[in-house]
């Protein structure tokens, strides 16, 4: 599974170009894109996982055997940095489901999960939730919310102060080093990747489903 994360606004990496001051690091996050820096994860679904589709009966692929189809959306997050030991963050999301048959009552139980990923890469804490979706007799949409909760050290997701110097560190014409981007040095790249914490959060879909979703 790839965790490439979808990135929400409320990402703790938050475009604030109005807002920098002095000893803030700024990093590009594409063309003409600037985002202050913070120990607070950045939020969002990774690839494939934002959506399930059950079928009736379980192993028919066919258009008109779709039971249940539901997809994720709207996550935001909360943090709170304030703590000297711990970064705490949360995400909460909605879950919108369609269903095919609208006949009597029906309850469907979702499974999804929440990931704490390290580096871009390495998953240091995973955890399962359940989402329950409520059908009405005759309706065939539904919707329910969640939310899923990370704890970080606060250490592990700052910067040494020696890499936060090289990158702040006002160079004038004619330094050694004035030409070269700190972002592009070894040294400051794995840092910065070994600081960076994502929360994921997605559902828990079987090896049929997360094959389906990505090759529909």
């Amino acid at each position: 599974m790839k965790f490439r994360a979808l990135l929400t606004v409320a990402a703790a990496a938050t475009a604030l170009a109005g807002c920098k001051s002095e000893g803030d690091i700024v990093v590009q996050q594409g063309v003409g894109i600037t985002a202050l820096r913070s120990v607070c994860p950045a939020v969002g679904v990774p690839d494939y996982t934002g959506d399930v589709t059950l079928f009736s009966p379980a192993n028919a692929r066919t258009a008109d055997a779709i039971d249940v189809t539901a997809s994720i959306t709207n996550v935001r997050t909360q943090c709170d940095d304030l703590n000297a030991q711990d970064v705490r963050a949360t995400a909460s999301f909605d879950v919108y489901a369609q269903r095919r048959d609208t006949r009597g009552a029906r309850s469907v139980e979702l499974p999804y999960f929440s990931s704490v990923v390290r580096g871009g890469s390495a998953v240091v804490a995973k955890r399962l939730g359940t989402v329950t979706l409520q059908f009405a007799d005759g309706e065939a949409r539904a919707h329910a919310s969640a939310s899923a909760g990370a704890t970080i050290n606060r250490a592990e997701a700052t910067l040494p102060d020696e890499i936060r110097e090289k990158i702040t560190r006002k160079r004038k014409a004619g330094d050694a080093d004035a030409a070269i981007d700190p972002l592009t040095q070894p040294d400051v790249r794995a840092a910065l990747a070994r600081a960076n914490f994502e929360l994921l959060v997605g559902f828990q879909l079987t090896e049929d489903q997360l094959a389906y979703n990505a090759t529909r």
